[in-house]
Formats: structure tokens, C-alpha cells, sequence
């Protein structure tokens, strides 16, 4: 499993003409690397992101995960392909607060129906490795925000993607909180791929690979 980006670009139109946002981006991410993104504000990383994500349209390129161009991939499989091959784990942890922290981890299985003794046990599993084991039936607004960011990427790995995505995952955290689950991201994408955005510079040292986006280009430290 890789995921291999070949010069990607992205535009936006506005009322002062096509802005471009991403004009240059090629990279290779294998098997149990981890890469981290920086760049200044507006300069494309969350665009970056949702595109390899599926979540939104690039003007060209391709981008290969598991074999397949992800930007060809029909509308009607977008869906499918995310749930199984991508996490996702955002700044905001996107829980739903009338559901409990369990109930939100299993969230992803009600795509296919009746939830089975084996996915919540598997969700059950990750919650105690995210050290929630005492929370399963606690609320969002029962909890602290480093927990709450924890649900979350617990959530993101109940189908064991190969790929996860993390967009300032640790932005609303104080320092000791979004060390610990910074590291528990580092923990649970071993032998993965971790592709994340975040403005920490002693977060970002910690990923095997380290990258920048500015003025549309995207450069990686070792490549």
C-alpha cells in the first residue's frame, strides 16, 4: 500500500479571476511513513488534504491509493472507498453530542446497516486504547477536549484504513494534551500512512517525512 501524488493542481474561481491554490504537488507516501504538512494560513493544506480525501474535485493530476486513481473514481463509489481506505480526524472532533462516546465510534458501521457484536466489540477495543475505557457512555460535553479528540480518532480507525488524514488535529489542545495524542496518532498509524496539517513545529519533527506548501508548490524534506 502507497499513496502517490503526481503533479496535483487546484483553482478556485473568483470574482477577479481563477485563483490558484495548488499548481505544483507531487509526493510518494509508503507503508508505515508519516508525513506532516505546514504553511502558512490560506496557502492550500486543508485543500490538499480533502482532495486526496475524495471530499473535493482536483483540476489535474492523479493521486493513486491501493492501485486505483482516486480521481477517477465514480461519484457512487466515493462514499464506499472513503469509509474503508481513509480516516479522517479533524481540529473540530465532530462528535455528535447527543450520542454517546461509544455510540459516535460506531457511527461509520450505520452505513451498512445493524451494527454486529464484532464492530462493537472492535470499537469498544479502541476505546480502551485511547484510554476511554471509563468514558464508553459518557457524552461529548461529559468529557475533556483532548478525550473528545481521542473519540475522534478512534472513530477514524474502526475500519483500519490504510490512510489517515488529520487536519490540525491537535489545534485546540493545550501543549502537554496535544503531545499525548499526537503521539497516539504516531502509535496507531504504525505500519500505516499518517498524512496530517499542523502549524506545531515540534509536533511535525516527529513524522518520518516533513513538507511545505507555499505559493501552490509542495516541497517535501526528503524528496
Amino acid at each position: 500500500m502507497s499513496l502517490s501524488v503526481s503533479q496535483l493542481t487546484k483553482s478556485f474561481p473568483t470574482a477577479e479571476g481563477v485563483l490558484p491554490i495548488i499548481t505544483d504537488c507531487s509526493f510518494r507516501l509508503d507503508k508505515g511513513q508519516s508525513l506532516s504538512v505546514a504553511g502558512p494560513s490560506g496557502s492550500g493544506k486543508s485543500t490538499l488534504l480533502n482532495i486526496i480525501g475524495t471530499l473535493e474535485p482536483a483540476d489535474s493530476g492523479t493521486i493513486m491509493l491501493d492501485f486505483e486513481n482516486v480521481l477517477t473514481l465514480p461519484a457512487a463509489k466515493l462514499p464506499e472507498f472513503r469509509r474503508h481506505k481513509i480516516g479522517f480526524v479533524f481540529q473540530d472532533h465532530h462528535l455528535l453530542p447527543q450520542c454517546t462516546v461509544l455510540e459516535n465510534v460506531l457511527m461509520p458501521f450505520l452505513a451498512e446497516g445493524r451494527i454486529s457484536d464484532e464492530q462493537r466489540q472492535k470499537a469498544v477495543y479502541l476505546l480502551e486504547r485511547t484510554g476511554l475505557k471509563e468514558r464508553l457512555n459518557h457524552r461529548p460535553a461529559e468529557i475533556s477536549g483532548g478525550e473528545r479528540q481521542r473519540a475522534a480518532i478512534a472513530r477514524a480507525f474502526v475500519y483500519e484504513p490504510e490512510l489517515l488524514l488529520a487536519d490540525e488535529p491537535t489545534g485546540n489542545l493545550d501543549r502537554k494534551t496535544a503531545g499525548e495524542v499526537f503521539d497516539l496518532l504516531l502509535e496507531l498509524t504504525a505500519g500505516k500512512m499518517l498524512l496530517l496539517v499542523t502549524h506545531d513545529p515540534v509536533l511535525a519533527a516527529k513524522t518520518s517525512k516533513q513538507g511545505h506548501i507555499g505559493n501552490g508548490v509542495f516541497q517535501v524534506n526528503s524528496e
